[in-house]
């Protein structure tokens, strides 16, 4: 009975993500019912005065970046604006308690590890049948609760969604808060990259920050208006934000990370969850290390993914490769100031952490639909390559530690593609529909 209950759960989740979608392109009796509760609210400084604002974030543990976003953001509003704005994040489908909602983010995990299963939810997701089908579930399974979520003291004045799914039921809870017309400003802060579900976009939101052109297209496809984009990057930490100077000196770094400060070095990384077949990526890449004159060493932060972390500890590398095994890390950015090269699945947070920090990158994998276009971003800016089997990104990432001027090149290129500033800019226009133009200058 047990795990004829978990099918079925699992079953009526993988029905909800496939109608993922918010309802830019529903039905127009559907549409027109929802938006007339959704009209632009006044300026922000005609709202009442307060001794703080506050700013409330919707994410959920879908993968690591959308936290990440939330939390880089709230920082830099908290920083440039203390004791005037504050910020709390919820995770709307966990705290919902309603299933299949709230196991999204163990189910994302489960959908990550099988491409092809991602790729056709994502696909038929992405259809307007699909789109429509999730605003109204979403709207049935959770429009209560996003209210009992967005009225919970204190009350919010702003709302910042960092999800795709998370868009159109907030927004009509909101108009339903005010009194049956929206006025809390409502933006949309999308934490993709090359590439993004429609599900992202909603004509009704105030702003919609973008990353790169690629994204500014989609939301103008998608209907929204240009002077509803905004496009600054993608939000980093503030570690990665101040590049590879601000965490200290390369060499100096590696000793107090015990590592070998004159060896040529590879960061090998698979996400939080340690995906993209990364004990096979890193016993590959160790192999090739053994090539270079010289050795080389191999770190391979394997998040929580504990058998990865036991397979890569446990392998015998070739004489003059170090190779160290590590689990889940708070201070990435110090292991990206360490290394020389990087390994990565493509990752959107990843990359413009990488790019920050300077570092030629080797994209291991990427999930379809979703991060293909990650592939094409740093691709086309020329700091890195993507390899798809084990063997190739072991080569790949031996002949660039071989050759420093290859490395130095590359290294540049990632520099010119960062945003580094994108986080704070972020933050000061999210402070602008909260505390008014001249309030936030």
């Amino acid at each position: 009975p047990v795990m004829a209950a978990g099918r079925l759960v699992l079953l009526a989740a993988i029905a909800a993500v496939t109608a993922n979608g918010v309802c830019s392109n529903v039905a127009s009796a559907a549409r027109t019912g929802w938006r007339v509760h959704l009209r632009k609210p006044p300026r922000a400084s005609l709202r009442a005065a307060a001794a703080a604002k506050r700013v409330r974030f919707l994410f959920s543990d879908t993968g690591g970046g959308h936290r990440a976003s939330a939390l880089a953001l709230k920082g830099a509003l908290e920083a440039l604006y203390p004791g005037r704005v504050e910020c709390d994040l919820v995770d709307v489908f966990v705290e919902s308690g309603v299933l299949p909602y709230s196991a999204f983010p163990d189910l994302y995990t489960w959908l990550a590890a099988r491409p092809p299963l991602w790729a056709a939810l994502f696909e038929a997701g992405s259809t307007p049948l699909g789109q429509c089908l999730n605003e109204i579930s979403t709207e049935l399974a959770l429009g209560q609760k996003c209210e009992e979520l967005l009225s919970a003291a204190p009350r919010p004045d702003c709302v910042v969604s960092v999800h795709p799914l998370l868009q159109g039921a907030p927004l009509r809870a909101l108009a339903r808060l005010d009194g049956g017309s929206r006025t809390t400003p409502f933006a949309t802060v999308v934490t993709d990259l090359g590439s993004a579900h429609p599900t992202w976009f909603h004509r009704d939101v105030d702003a919609c920050f973008v990353p790169s052109d690629a994204l500014r297209e989609l939301a103008t496809q998608a209907g929204l208006r240009d002077d509803q984009l905004v496009q600054h990057g993608l939000p980093i930490r503030p570690a990665f934000a101040r590049g590879r100077t601000g965490v200290g000196e390369r060499g100096a770094v590696r000793a107090q990370l015990n590592l070998d400060s004159s060896l040529p070095t590879v960061l090998v990384v698979g996400g939080g969850d340690g995906m993209g077949g990364l004990a096979d990526v890193a016993s590959a890449t160790g192999r090739a290390l053994g090539r270079i004159p010289g050795g080389a060493q191999m770190v391979v932060v394997c998040g929580r993914n504990e058998a990865a972390r036991a397979a890569v500890g446990a392998q015998a590398f070739p004489d003059g490769v170090r190779a160290l095994a590590l689990g889940y890390v708070t201070d990435m950015e110090r292991y990206m100031a360490a290394a020389d090269a990087l390994v990565t699945k493509a990752g959107p947070g990843t990359i413009a952490e990488a790019a920050a920090m300077g570092l030629p990158t080797v994209l291991s994998s990427f999930l379809p639909g979703q991060e293909a276009g990650n592939v094409d971003f740093v691709a086309d800016a020329g700091f890195g390559v993507f390899k798809q089997s084990p063997a190739e990104i072991g080569d790949q990432v031996a002949a660039w530690l071989a050759d420093e001027a290859i490395l130095t090149a590359m290294a540049a290129k990632a520099e010119a593609a960062a945003r580094p500033d994108a986080t704070d800019a972020i933050a000061r226009d999210l402070a602008r529909l909260v505390l008014g133009n001249e309030a936030a200058s």
